[in-house]
């Protein structure tokens, strides 16, 4: 906990001070109960609890000004609240190696499936954008609250040869902020992009004179949720994209799909082996302080959309709290006034 006002808390010094003085205010009170005849009866007729309960009006009122004190110096914490006016972009491969049937009743019913189900129970406040990337990568449903046209965007989904994960990542990045300047163009259609030298030249238009890296992990208005199955075959470096992530603020989700081992799958005559990059969606993760998780069948995957929903829902920040100390000392100095009428029929 940090305060905004340290400077108050020397308030608390009080506090010692009214002790002090209840404790002389008591024995002046047993100095003036000796003139009595007989000490024994009074203190007879007063009883243990009476003896007790004549300390805990005052026990409650000093608490409530320690609470009222710690409430002037602007208390803050970080705490766990609803998350609002969120941007979540699902970044989903849609390379040919969807097809692949060892998930039933395949990688792509299942991946659309999860995603759906993730889209209808995320916050209707919250915008969701749909990245599709296999050779290249497109932004079929720009960010909307209009949840019938993100699942029909996801049904939409049509696949292709190879796997461009970087261009995924930097159509994404494009679409939280637009006027970013990152060069999108250049990185999707370059010349050298199978060794990823556009991204390069992306950040340089991107970091302008009065750009300042923020902290990974620091910007909370949006998200990427990022689900690939296989190995980077064309575009950009992931890696290389993340950085830019990573200097943004935006945390990058990765979701492994499919098989670590690797797969030999066949279609229109075609076969060929699949095999999943864990190590560069860890890494993608890792860099964006976001997290990485993997989903080997249609219920895995199903249950990870539902942890990420349930993380995106909610998210820390520090909050300044000096309405829950104020309510605390209102709420002693409530108990000690009504206790104190009750026991002994006046106010301390």
């Amino acid at each position: 906990m940090k305060f905004l006002w340290p400077g108050a808390l020397w308030l608390l010094a009080v506090l010692p001070v009214l002790v002090a003085a209840y404790l002389w205010l008591l024995r002046r009170k047993r100095k003036a109960a000796v003139r009595y005849a007989n000490l024994g009866m009074i203190k007879e007729a007063m009883g243990a609890g009476a003896k007790f309960r004549r300390h805990v009006p005052p026990v409650l009122l000093l608490l409530a000004l320690a609470a009222m004190f710690l409430a002037t110096a602007r208390p803050t914490a970080t705490v766990t609240l609803p998350t609002q006016n969120r941007m979540i972009v699902l970044a989903l491969d849609s390379s040919g190696s969807m097809r692949a049937k060892d998930v039933e009743p395949s990688r792509l019913v299942a991946m659309q499936n999860a995603a759906k189900q993730f889209v209808a129970d995320a916050s209707p406040r919250t915008k969701i954008a749909v990245v599709t990337f296999a050779a290249t990568a497109t932004l079929v449903q720009p960010p909307t609250e209009d949840r019938e046209a993100v699942t029909a965007a996801i049904d939409r989904i049509q696949l292709q040869r190879a796997t461009a994960t970087g261009s995924g990542l930097i159509v994404s990045l494009a679409t939280i902020f637009p006027d970013a300047g990152f060069d999108v163009s250049t990185a999707l259609f370059g010349r050298d992009t199978q060794r990823g030298a556009p991204v390069g030249e992306a950040k340089k238009r991107d970091l302008k004179k009065d750009f300042k890296p923020a902290e990974p992990g620091s910007y909370g208005s949006a998200v990427v949720i990022l689900l690939s199955d296989g190995q980077r075959t064309t575009g950009p470096d992931p890696i290389e994209i993340a950085k830019l992530a990573a200097d943004r603020g935006v945390r990058v989700y990765t979701v492994g799909f499919g098989t670590v081992s690797g797969e030999i799958i066949g279609f229109e005559g075609w076969s060929f082996r699949v095999r999943l990059d864990e190590e560069t969606l860890k890494q993608v993760a890792t860099m964006t302080r976001g997290e990485y998780f993997y989903a080997g069948t249609a219920a895995d995957l199903k249950k990870v959309y539902q942890t990420l929903n349930s993380r995106l829902s909610l998210e820390k920040r520090e909050t300044e709290i000096t309405a829950l100390f104020a309510g605390i000392a209102a709420l002693f100095a409530m108990v000690s006034g009504l206790l104190s009428l009750l026991w002994f029929n006046r106010i301390l």
